[in-house]
């Protein structure tokens, strides 16, 4: 079964970020096991992606100190980490489901799939709306069974609501939304605003001293946040009690990060994030185009409270199209762009929608993320400057459906537990027994210095 080599799959990426080519042979890419039960690559694109953020932390050291270290990402590891909101333990206990009782793939009234995402209640209620049913499984398959998928897809979208028809790949290509995906770059990197040259200093650890506000939810941003706090950042994360979010995936993406409560519907707080941002380095947001402009904190007014930010923004289906607007989760972004209609045909199901084997576009995108803001640190370094980092989940789906694809890769068995892999630690929900990170700097193991905490724990404060 052979898998593409991981400084490969890496190589272009890091290349259009303007990182210095030599420095992918400091990377050692161990492991060519597909891992998964998956026609796509998942265990290459977690590899590539995780060894790329530690090898840039290991840029930013090189920067201070003039250090080349060496950097290794196992590549069972590093898949095993695509997962690791479902393989921890607090007190004994794995967590619990992750996904509503609404959510999944529905045949509908025209023989297309449609796949819902109801793990929020705003999201659930709205869907039910749109069909005019009760919020139960059987109601919702009943509403289903007599709409076409293509019109209940938009009617969600313009209600508030989250679902997507399943597409093959090549339907989605040719689609307005598909096109202007596939023009865009997997991390767009731009100038937003002047700033003087910004130098990284040696510390402890390559990220010690930067300071990141982490506005994001569920896993994609997290991750983000969660990485660049295992190679030393200071994270702080910015939520509001009004806001849904999902406890069980805090304990796993939390780790590192103080967690704080700002409401930005108040003035007060308002201001209270703007003087935050003008000690931070990096500002991280993952909520919908528009949300946080709307509130004043869009990338230019940012880069005016402080030049010299590095703002980072996940989308799902990115910043230009007819969809640039449009909310959107892994699971939908994965049944839009053609990955489950891929795997469902890779592995003989003709009929029915095959996920991939891990939530791999939010995991990827979270590296991503992190990726380019580390390359946007190395630029203000340089050249100064506030930089707009860029990712969007759909992207990143087309990176995946891009690269080799695993020969006879359905017929994989699943993995085993990976207990050789976790570390315990304390956390604010109990005993944590979790996935440690994967992507090691050469004497600089990665690890979190704070537990992972509820949100609201802490203060709003550095």
């Amino acid at each position: 079964m052979p898998v593409a080599p991981a400084p490969d799959i890496l190589a272009p990426v890091w290349r259009d970020l303007g990182l210095a080519p030599s420095a992918l042979a400091r990377l050692r890419a161990d492991g060519d096991a597909p891992v998964y039960p998956a026609h796509h690559d998942v265990a290459g694109l977690a590899q590539a992606t995780i060894a790329g953020v530690a090898l840039a932390a290991s840029e930013v050291w090189r920067a201070a100190t003039g250090a080349a270290l060496a950097v290794r990402a196992d590549r069972r590891h590093a898949a095993l980490e695509f997962r690791s909101e479902r393989v921890f333990e607090v007190d004994g206990q794995p967590p619990a489901a992750l996904w509503d009782s609404l959510a999944g793939a529905y045949r509908c009234g025209d023989g297309r799939w449609l796949r819902v995402h109801t793990n929020f209640a705003h999201h659930r209620q709205a869907l039910c709306q749109v069909l005019d049913c009760a919020e139960t499984p059987a109601a919702v398959t009943a509403a289903l069974g007599g709409r076409a998928a293509g019109e209940v897809e938009n009617a969600a979208a313009e209600a508030g609501a989250i679902a997507a028809m399943m597409r093959p790949m090549e339907a989605w290509r040719d689609s307005a939304q598909g096109q202007a995906v596939a023009g865009l770059p997997l991390i767009s990197l731009a100038r937003i605003g002047a700033a003087p040259k910004t130098p990284v200093r040696a510390r402890a650890r390559p990220l010690d001293g930067l300071k990141v506000l982490d506005l994001t939810r569920v896993i994609a941003g997290p991750v983000c946040g969660r990485v660049l706090a295992a190679h030393g950042a200071d994270v702080l994360a910015i939520s509001a009690p009004h806001l849904p979010s999902m406890a069980e995936l805090t304990v796993d993406v939390g780790r590192g990060k103080r967690c704080a409560h700002l409401d930005l519907r108040a003035d007060e707080d308002g201001r209270h994030l703007a003087a935050l941002i003008g000690d931070a380095d990096i500002f991280v947001q993952g909520y919908r185009p528009g949300g946080l402009a709307a509130r004043g904190f869009g990338p230019a007014a940012v880069a005016a409270l402080k030049p010299g930010i590095i703002y980072v923004s996940l989308s799902a289906y990115g910043h230009t199209g007819p969809w640039a607007g449009r909310r959107g989760f892994d699971s939908i972004a994965q049944t839009a762009i053609g990955l489950n209609h891929s795997e469902a045909r890779a592995a003989g199901l003709a009929d029915q929608p095959q996920v991939l084997p891990a939530q791999a576009l939010d995991h990827a995108s979270g590296y991503l993320m992190a990726l380019g803001a580390l390359a946007a640190v190395l630029k203000r370094a340089q050249e100064g400057g506030s930089w707009h980092v860029q990712v969007a989940l759909a992207r990143t789906g087309h990176w995946l459906q891009d690269l080799p694809k695993v020969t006879d890769g359905p017929a994989v068995a699943e993995p085993d537990r990976p207990d050789d892999l976790l570390e315990e630690s304390a956390s604010g929900f109990g005993q944590l027994r979790a996935l440690r990170h994967a992507g090691v700097i050469e004497g600089m193991a990665p690890r979190w210095t704070r537990p992972s905490v509820p949100l609201g724990h802490d203060r709003p404060m550095w």
